[in-house]
Formats: C-alpha cells, sequence, structure tokens
C-alpha cells in the first residue's frame, strides 16, 4: 500500500513536510492530529516511512459482495483498525483497547482528539476519553501533528479531489509520565488532553473554538435548517401576497365593469 497509494499521492499532491525528524525510528508512539479531511488518514501514513494504524468504523470491513471485500482490503491495507461503533460507550472502550494494543506492539497509533472532522476549518476541543486515557495507560509519547489545507482537496460531498499541495507539521513528542497512574482522573484526562490540543493548534494556526465538533456540527445544521425554513416561509408569504394581490386586481376590475353606464 506504501507504493500502490503512498507513491502516487507524493506525486500527484507533492504534500510538503515539516518535523519528520519528531518520529522516532522506533517503538511505540501516539500521533494526535487535527482532522480536516477524510484524506488526512492517507497523506499522514504516504510521508511516513513506519506503519500507522487509525481506528476505522467496522462497516468498512464487513460489507458484503465483492465491493466490500475489495474496500475491507484497502482499508487493512492503510493500516486501519475496525471498530463497533453500535454503541457509543462500547465504541469507546474499543477504539482505547484496540490503540493499546497497538502501542504495546511497538508500532504507531493515530488519533483524531476532536473526535470528528471539523466542520469549517476551525479546531475544536478535543475529547479527553481516548487520547488520555491511552496515553496513560500505555505511556507511549503523545507527538502532536497537524494536517493543513486538506479539507480544500476534498471537502465533504465532493467526490473528485482538486490536485494541490497539501501540509503537515510534526511536532516534538510530549511526556505525560507525570500523569501515570491518574489515569481514572477526569481532571488529569482534560488537562492533557488540552496540552495537546494547544499544540495542534500552535502547528495549525487554525482558530480554536472550546466546544465539541460534534456540537458544533448540530449548530450548523441546525442554523441550515433554520434558514431553510425561514427562506421556504419567505417565498410562501410572497406566493401568497402575489395572489391577494391578483386577486384584489381581479376584484377591482369586476367592480370597475359593474360602476361602468350601460351603452
Amino acid at each position: 500500500m506504501k507504493v500502490a497509494i503512498g507513491g502516487p499521492l507524493k506525486v500527484t499532491f507533492r504534500p510538503w513536510v515539516e518535523g519528520l525528524e519528531n518520529i522516532p525510528a522506533e517503538g511505540a508512539a501516539i500521533l494526535a492530529s487535527n482532522h480536516l479531511s477524510f484524506s488526512d488518514s492517507f497523506f499522514l501514513p504516504a510521508v511516513l516511512d513506519r506503519k500507522v494504524t487509525f481506528i476505522a468504523k467496522a462497516e468498512y470491513f464487513t460489507t458484503p459482495g465483492v465491493k466490500g471485500k475489495l474496500t475491507a482490503a484497502f482499508f487493512k491495507g492503510v493500516g486501519q483498525l475496525p471498530v463497533d461503533r453500535s454503541g457509543a460507550r462500547g465504541a469507546g472502550e474499543a477504539a482505547i483497547r484496540s490503540g493499546i494494543q497497538v502501542l504495546e506492539r511497538g508500532e504507531l497509533f493515530g488519533i483524531y482528539p476532536e473526535g470528528t472532522r471539523s466542520p469549517d476549518g476551525r479546531l475544536y476541543r478535543g475529547k479527553p476519553g481516548g487520547l488520555a486515557r491511552v496515553a496513560l495507560a500505555t505511556g507511549a509519547p503523545v507527538i502532536p501533528v497537524a494536517m493543513i489545507d486538506t479539507e480544500k482537496i476534498q471537502p465533504p460531498g465532493k467526490v473528485l479531489p482538486k490536485v494541490m499541495r497539501p501540509g503537515i507539521r510534526i511536532g516534538r513528542p510530549l511526556d505525560f509520565s507525570r500523569y501515570q497512574g491518574m489515569e481514572h482522573d477526569r481532571f488529569v484526562l482534560r488537562a492533557l488532553t488540552d496540552e495537546v490540543m494547544y499544540e495542534i493548534m500552535k502547528l495549525s494556526g487554525q482558530e480554536y473554538v472550546d466546544i465539541y465538533a460534534t456540537a458544533a456540527k448540530r449548530q450548523i445544521a441546525e442554523a441550515a435548517k433554520a434558514e431553510k425554513d425561514a427562506d421556504k416561509a419567505a417565498r410562501a408569504a410572497l406566493a401568497k401576497a402575489e395572489k391577494d394581490q391578483a386577486a384584489k386586481e381581479r376584484s377591482d376590475e369586476a367592480t370597475d365593469d359593474r360602476d361602468k353606464p350601460a351603452s
């Protein structure tokens, strides 16, 4: 997959990279990245010599038929790990266990602390349950990563990507050994996550928003619906006004006809 996918990606899009020296040549590490596009999980592994394992929804691996098998083979090849997301709490625990297993093998584990793609290109609050718990359970260093301009290559809903150069900035590893044994302290989980998000913000230059991306998506969807409803109501009111005006004009014409003297 490094050759079949990584090679063409690098040749076609020519991503620029800063901080490659911060990726250890061997041993476990967590790559904590912002999330702008579906393609983030492909560009980052493409520029690294080592394999990076990300989490993907189990449906990518269980779809029946030839297409399903090809999709499963593709995601396995690019280092995606299936996790059942049928239950929110169960999905979170499954993701944590999967991350711990990857790190215990001495490999690189990729995670998006925001939990979902940014809806508008800004950086949102990190979720403490996954990143912080995996980091404290394994003692692995956390390496902040900033994906830059990937959302411009293939925005949500677009099928064909735009050929342009994305960027990747890799920060220095963060050591959280001072919090060892405190993985059940929610204040520690929050502090660790916020520190990582701050480093990602510095690398990416994104505007930081102190709410979860999932909440922002709901707000954006609600605002879009409200705008659509308002537009629909305005069109209905305009149509009614035009209909009332036409009826008034017909009524006035009928009155004029009645008031005309007989010839």
